[in-house]
């Protein structure tokens, strides 16, 4: 078309030459611009292709990889390999797409990043499955990781798309006006040049925003969900829009197979859930031992004292083994007597326990049972004619207690006994444990205050009981005074010798029911339950008095004297239940003696009031 426009141009004379020469110049800028603007348009449509092919990829993979858990049938399995390898090349193709754009580049970076995790989640749980641990991976598909990988990917996904449909609507948006800037300098040249270059112009302008607007009616049908529209490629025109067609085509149909292939997986994975669910009454007959088990088990990981463990023992063992009395015996601290911890079925231990080396499963450190008179050598801690089974329990190679049967164990219920057993022995090694790190917990190393992870709980349960009880609750916050002048000053160990003092005249002063806490470095929190912020004011005073009577000295040096500065609120049922509305009312109260020159006590000024 432009040569043949030069060849007419030609025959005009010479000073219409010049003017139509500049205009076909300003004419074939404007239309490489143009077509520079589809091929962005197309670049758009090729990126947000490839990102729905990825996610596709990735939901085809988890499809296949659930479908296979659930029924064991390794037909689902077959294609995840190639669309876990089809992911990372689609992901590592958009990567490389996108870079000209830095933003859409990071998001890209971490879809692609999210996507290996996910991955990595599916071979994993593929490998398990693979391996015929089953359970284990239904396990880790019914924890929800997965699901919540993908919810981010989806998140991600779409907000990826949005900002690329954004930017390929911003770039129609460039061509069109790039267009109209054409349309208005073919009018612009004058009656003369408008004459010769109008049939020209004409037809360029017709050749471009037809196929344009053809393209864009087709991209916003898409937008909206007609997923089958399509661009008539024989009514372009172009070669250029010819190309840009059979892209967005292309697109479309890849598209499309995409949304059905995944319609087809979740109606696969519908399938398989419905066989799964007719196959669960057979699976809970024959899991129903295992799941008794599995409950006493999480109860016994779950009791918080030695009652709740006993209580857990006492009412799930007969369960286990039924018509079987017996009980259960643990180490003592000095580890040199074995002391009841419960009994069930009628059976009452002796509370004065026993020496391990009477029992013979503790001493072989495997089962010891007598199922008639004479039939084996008898424990010490038995009666000469008893018929009964002991069971060591032990824990990483350790024996910390033993099960005392009385009768006999089946030999279909030997399975049950050592897996109970097992169960136990993890219980009470959980239970010890539990317990001497609670107290490590709660406690302050340097002041023996309660730490603040102890305080936030206490305010929980004590808001609760405000509530039910409708007794009030207040609450303290107070620091130490220039303390860093100390630490400046004396050092470090001069600065622990301070907060060791005033923790000490504090837990003297307050009263018992008073939660003292160590909040953090130099500042501490009060709970105290059943009283208003006005009745504590006095109380606090007597402290903050207190506090600077004190003679503070360290390696022979006198430090001088310190004061603290305190806060008081109360809490109120507006205030929301975890006692953080408590606590900035009582910080801001605190800030508020700071700025009033210190060594004071301010109660919230709503409350004052």
């Amino acid at each position: 078309m432009n040569t043949s426009l030069t060849a007419r141009i030609s025959t005009f004379g010479a000073m219409v030459l010049l003017a139509l020469l500049a205009l076909m110049w300003a004419l074939v800028d404007a239309s490489i611009q143009t077509s520079g603007s589809f091929r962005w348009v197309t670049h758009s449509a090729e990126v947000i292709e490839t990102m729905d092919d990825a996610v596709a990829a990735v939901r085809d993979a988890e499809s296949g990889q659930r479908g296979f858990i659930l029924t064991r049938n390794p037909a689902f399995a077959e294609t995840v390999d190639a669309r876990i390898a089809s992911a990372h090349e689609t992901m590592a193709r958009l990567t490389r797409l996108t870079a000209d754009n830095q933003a859409q580049n990071m998001r890209a970076r971490e879809l692609q990043r999210l996507m290996d995790q996910q991955i990595v989640l599916l071979n994993g749980t593929l490998g398990e499955a693979r391996r015929g641990d089953f359970e284990k991976a239904r396990a880790t598909i019914a924890s929800g990781a997965g699901r919540d990988l993908m919810a981010m990917i989806s998140l991600r996904t779409d907000s990826f798309l949005s900002e690329e449909r954004v930017l390929r609507q911003s770039r129609i948006e460039a061509a069109d006006r790039r267009l109209a800037w054409v349309r208005d300098l073919a009018l612009i040249g004058g009656p003369v040049i408008a004459l010769c270059i109008l049939s020209v112009s004409l037809l360029l302008i017709r050749r471009i925003r037809r196929p344009a607007g053809v393209i864009r009616e087709a991209m916003t049908a898409l937008g909206l969900g007609r997923h089958d529209t399509r661009v008539p490629v024989t009514t372009m025109g172009s070669q250029e829009f010819t190309d840009l067609a059979e892209g967005y085509n292309a697109m479309a149909d890849q598209l499309q197979v995409a949304i059905a292939d995944q319609g087809r997986s979740e109606r696969d994975l519908q399938a398989a859930h419905g066989e799964l669910l007719r196959n669960a009454d057979i699976l809970r007959e024959r899991g129903e031992v295992i799941e008794l088990l599995g409950g006493m088990a999480h109860r016994m990981q779950a009791a918080r004292t030695d009652d709740e463990l006993a209580q857990v023992i006492r009412v799930f063992v007969p369960r286990v083994l039924p018509g079987i009395p017996g009980a259960l015996y643990a180490h003592n601290n000095s580890r040199n007597l074995l002391v009841p911890v419960t009994g069930w079925g009628g059976f009452e231990p002796a509370r004065d326990g026993f020496a391990p080396d009477q029992c013979w499963a503790l001493r072989r450190g495997q089962s010891h049972f007598v199922t008639q008179p004479g039939s084996d050598i008898v424990c010490g801690h038995v009666a000469a004619d008893a018929v009964y089974h002991c069971e060591p329990l032990l824990a990483g190679g350790e024996v910390i207690g033993t099960l005392y049967l009385e009768g006999e164990v089946a030999d279909e219920s030997r399975f049950c006994l050592t897996v109970m057993a097992e169960n136990i022995s993890s219980a009470l090694v959980n239970h010890r444990l539990q317990r001497g790190l609670r107290e490590q917990t709660i406690r302050d190393p340097l002041t023996g205050l309660f730490n603040r992870r102890y305080m936030e709980e206490a305010l929980t349960i004590e808001i609760a009981r405000s509530r039910r009880s409708g007794v009030p609750l207040s609450a303290v916050m107070c620091d130490v005074d220039h303390f860093k002048r100390f630490n400046d000053e004396f050092g470090h160990d001069a600065g622990d010798v301070v907060l060791q003092a005033v923790a000490n005249e504090m837990r003297s002063r307050f009263r018992d029911g008073d939660i003292v806490c160590r909040y953090g470095g130099e500042e501490f929190a009060i709970i105290a339950p059943g009283t208003t912020a006005q009745a504590l004011a006095a109380r606090v005073e007597e402290v903050r008095k207190g506090i600077t009577e004190i003679v503070l000295r360290h390696g022979g040096r006198a430090l001088g004297s310190t004061s603290m500065s305190f806060g008081i609120a109360t809490w109120d049922e507006s205030m929301a239940g975890d006692g953080a509305a408590l606590l900035q009312l009582a910080d801001a109260a605190l800030y508020r003696a700071k700025r009033e020159g210190r060594n004071r006590t301010v109660v919230d000024m709503q409350q004052a009031a």
